[in-house]
């Protein structure tokens, strides 16, 4: 389903059910229109059962299980707190997540399921039972749906599902950026100007990040950029953009004490990103403004990209002889693993492997904290980066790794000491490319995947990372390598 498509019915799906919600009566219903009318699926009835059968010390029935996306679902009515204990028909009390684990160890070990959904009509609480050291559950509002929904996306696609998807996002925020591209380049005065395509390469990543960092929650609420920018008529866009760039690349400290408001609440990027300030920005149209503002702001989220396959897409879009030989051409993710799997990942897995199968405690700790350490001392070199989907794909996979090994190293244990627990970093990877602009996307693709590794070792840490400001790393390069 298209992604503004989807938007609109996730809006509707709360209006319609705003202030509804009675559990026998209406759950079924509830699940079915949000499964088909949201998520798309055309046959809800067979996707989703109802009341399976458990056998605990009585008979008792699940609301709700997808067995396809390994999801159950307790199912309440809109008076009852999903949090507080309810009793049971066997008299005993219980929340309603326990209610769904009491469940759980009653299904044979191949039906466990991956997420534990409970919803009252109002709320959804979302458990990720493959992180049981995380206490508190990712809350849903019905009523906003229709910024969120992507949140339950889990419901309806598995792993496979979740790269594919994650492709598309891919390839249509590629789209957009090309039409963005586009659209300003008719605006400067001499657009083969040298200058002024770079500028234009430039504008593009910053505008990118912007929006980025608004979706994905790098800057401190959702749509901050988009707000800003909406505060400006088309002809006073320019500037404001050369004012917003100036703030994003000075520290908090060093910054006018007469800014704006709507600047001063922006946070310091640094990194290397923002800091050219000779860069030409042209004069913006209502078309460009309608372009950003909506269908690239409000109407996409940009939060769902993969940066290795965003990556080698936005060069793509951009670079002028790709695009007038007709095609966005990547290296896909399967066939980068088919490089990277045997020449050195497999090896690491494997060692972990071995690790894992040490019996003594204190000893499997200290190999597993010496082979964390190794991760973080090894260096990839890609003399010919292009937009660094190899580099990304690489450091993607380490970290996921690295994330495996925290979750069985710490068990649910809340970190205090958070220096060191992440070893593996973006500056390990170093690249070479003759493209300039393509320099450039690759350090964005290595930030926007550092910055989703570090949300999933919150996760398992159970402690908030800082990402901003950005490390100016120098590691990815314009040159020759053959030079």
């Amino acid at each position: 389903m298209a992604t503004v498509k989807q938007k609109l019915a996730a809006e509707k799906f709360a209006k319609d059910w705003e202030g509804k919600g009675y559990e026998r009566g209406q759950s079924q219903t509830f699940w079915l229109m949000l499964l088909n009318k949201v998520f798309g699926v055309p046959d809800p009835d067979s996707f989703i059962s109802f009341e399976d059968k458990v056998v605990l010390d009585h008979t008792s029935f699940i609301d709700g299980r997808i067995r396809e996306t390994q999801v159950l679902i307790e199912q309440k009515s809109r008076d009852k707190n999903l949090k507080s204990p309810i009793r049971q028909s066997d008299g005993s009390m219980l929340t309603p997540f326990e209610q769904a684990k009491r469940y759980i160890i009653n299904l044979p070990r191949s039906e466990h399921p991956r997420w534990v959904v409970l919803c009252n009509f109002q709320e959804f609480h979302v458990y990720d039972m493959e992180h049981p050291e995380i206490k508190e559950p990712e809350v849903i509002l019905l009523k906003n749906l229709g910024k969120e929904y992507s949140r339950l996306q889990f419901l309806v696609d598995s792993e496979n599902d979740r790269v594919s998807k994650e492709e598309d996002i891919s390839l249509q925020a590629g789209e957009l950026v090309g039409r963005i591209y586009d659209a300003l380049l008719k605006q400067y005065h001499n657009p083969k100007d040298p200058h002024a395509l770079k500028s234009l390469n430039m504008l593009c990543v910053r505008l990118v990040f912007c929006m980025y960092a608004e979706d994905a929650g790098i800057f401190p609420y959702a749509s901050q950029f988009t707000d800003y920018l909406k505060a400006y008529r088309a002809e006073d866009a320019r500037e404001a953009l050369i004012n917003l760039f100036k703030v994003l690349d000075t520290k908090i400290e060093e910054r006018s004490p007469y800014l704006k408001d709507s600047l001063k609440e922006f946070p310091y990027v640094n990194g290397g990103l923002f800091e050219d300030e000779e860069i030409e920005i042209p004069m913006f149209t209502e078309d460009i403004m309608s372009l950003l503002l909506q269908n690239a702001s409000s109407d996409f989220d940009w939060s769902g990209i993969n940066p290795t396959i965003f990556g080698a897409v936005f060069e793509s879009t951009l670079n002028q002889e790709t695009r007038r030989s007709n095609g966005m051409h990547y290296t896909s993710i399967e066939n980068i693993h088919k490089v990277i799997d045997p020449l050195f990942l497999d090896s690491l897995k494997e060692e972990a492997d071995r690790i894992r199968n040490v019996s003594n405690k204190e000893s499997r700790k200290k190999y597993f904290s010496d082979f964390r350490r190794k991760l973080g001392e090894l260096r990839f070199l890609d003399p010919a980066c292009g937009s660094g989907n190899f580099l990304t794909e690489t450091y993607l996979s380490l970290r996921r790794l690295e994330n495996e090994i925290l979750k069985e190293t710490f068990a649910g244990q809340m970190v205090f000491d958070v220096d060191g627990v992440i070893n593996v970093h973006i500056d390990q990877f170093y690249g070479i490319e003759l493209n300039d602009f393509a320099v450039n996307v690759a350090k964005t693709a290595l930030w926007i995947a550092e910055f989703q590794m570090m949300k999933e070792t919150e996760k398992i840490v159970q402690v908030d990372l800082d990402f901003l400001p950005l490390k100016s790393y120098t590691n990815i390069v314009e040159g020759n390598a053959l030079r």
